[in-house]
C-alpha cells in the first residue's frame, strides 16, 4: 500500500467510524427509551450526544488526549534533543513543526495526535528521553511524524474519544441498573424487562465494539509508519535499537487508558500473552515482528 492510498483510506475510515458510532449510539438510546415509554425522546438525546462527541473528537480530540495523559508543553531549552530532532525531521519531511509535549512518566513511550499535519502534536515520556540516544530518538520521532503525514493521527484521535464515550455510557448504564434495584416493586412491575436485557447486552457488546473500533484503525499502520520513518532517517538501525530498548523495558505507564492505548508506539500496559487469540485482538503488532521486518529492509 502506498502512502497516498493510506491517507485516502484513513479519511474514509474516519467518517465511516463516526457514522457507525452515531448510528449505534442513537439506536441504543432508542431501545432504552422504549423502556421509559419515550423512544423518540431518547433517540434524539442519543443522536445529539453522539453527534457532539463525533464533532468534538474531530476538532478537539488532540486536546482531550493531551488532557487525559497529563502531558505538558516541551520547551526547546529543557528538551533540546527532542525539540531539535523534531525540527530537523519536520523540515526534511516538508511538514510544519508539530506542537511538542512531554509526559512525566518513567515508562518509555511516544505518540502523535491531531487532525492533520497543520494541527499535529507529538508527545514523548521523560522515560523515553532518558534512555534513547539522539539516533534512536530520531527513529522514534520519524515514526511519529509518519503517522502525522499519513493522517493516522486523525483516525486514531477520533477513535480514542469515541471509545472513551462508549466506556462512559457503559458505566452510566451499570450505575443506572444499580440504582434501579432500589426501586419499589410497583415501579419495577410497570417497567419492561427489556431494560435488564439491554443492560446485559451493553455489558457484553461495549468492550467488543470498542475493540473492533480500535482494530479498525489497523495494526498495519504501525508497520507502515516504521517503514516511512526509516525512509525519512535513511537509517533503520536507529529505530531497531529504539524498539529493542522499548521491548526490554517492562514498566507500564501510569496515565494510559484503554481508549488511548492504541495511540502509543508501544503497548503502554506492557501485558504479554502467549495466547494467539489474545494477540490477534491486540491493538499493537508484536514488537519482535517489527524489529525483524526492519532488519530485513
Amino acid at each position: 500500500m502506498t502512502v497516498y492510498n493510506q491517507i485516502s483510506e484513513n479519511k474514509i475510515k474516519t467518517f465511516f467510524i463516526m457514522f457507525f458510532f452515531i448510528l449505534i449510539f442513537s439506536s441504543f438510546f432508542f431501545l432504552l427509551g422504549k423502556y421509559f415509554d419515550s423512544p423518540w425522546g431518547y433517540f434524539f438525546l442519543g443522536l445529539f450526544i453522539s453527534s457532539i462527541s463525533s464533532i468534538g473528537s474531530y476538532f478537539y480530540g488532540d486536546k482531550l488526549v493531551i488532557l487525559t495523559t497529563g502531558a505538558h508543553p516541551a520547551d526547546k531549552k529543557t528538551y533540546f534533543n527532542f525539540y531539535t530532532v523534531t525540527e530537523n525531521l519536520s523540515l526534511a519531511a516538508g511538514m510544519p513543526l508539530p506542537k511538542l509535549y512531554v509526559i512525566d512518566d518513567p515508562s518509555p513511550n511516544a505518540f502523535a495526535t491531531g487532525r492533520d499535519p497543520k494541527y499535529a502534536v507529538v508527545c514523548v515520556t521523560t522515560g523515553l528521553l532518558q534512555i534513547m540516544d539522539r539516533t534512536e530518538l530520531e527513529g522514534i520521532i520519524a515514526h511519529e511524524l509518519s503517522h502525522v503525514k499519513n493522517f493516522d493521527i486523525l483516525l486514531a484521535s477520533i477513535v480514542a474519544v469515541l471509545v472513551g464515550t462508549l466506556a462512559l455510557i457503559s458505566d452510566w448504564v451499570i450505575r443506572s441498573m444499580w440504582w434501579h434495584r432500589g426501586s419499589d416493586d410497583d415501579s419495577r412491575g410497570n417497567r419492561n424487562p427489556i431494560f435488564l436485557v439491554l443492560f446485559l447486552i451493553s455489558l457484553i457488546l461495549t468492550p467488543i465494539i470498542a475493540t473492533i473500533i480500535q482494530l479498525a484503525i489497523s495494526r498495519r499502520r504501525e508497520y507502515l509508519a516504521d517503514s516511512s520513518g526509516v525512509l525519512l532517517t535513511r537509517y533503520p538501525e536507529g529505530l531497531v535499537r529504539a524498539l529493542e530498548k522499548l521491548k526490554g523495558n517492562p514498566s507500564s505507564m501510569k496515565r494510559a487508558t484503554s481508549s488511548t492505548a492504541h495511540l502509543f508506539i508501544n503497548n503502554p500496559f506492557k501485558k504479554k500473552s502467549s495466547s494467539w487469540f489474545v494477540s490477534l485482538f491486540s491493538t499493537h503488532p508484536p514488537i519482535e515482528e517489527r524489529i525483524r521486518i526492519l532488519k530485513n529492509l
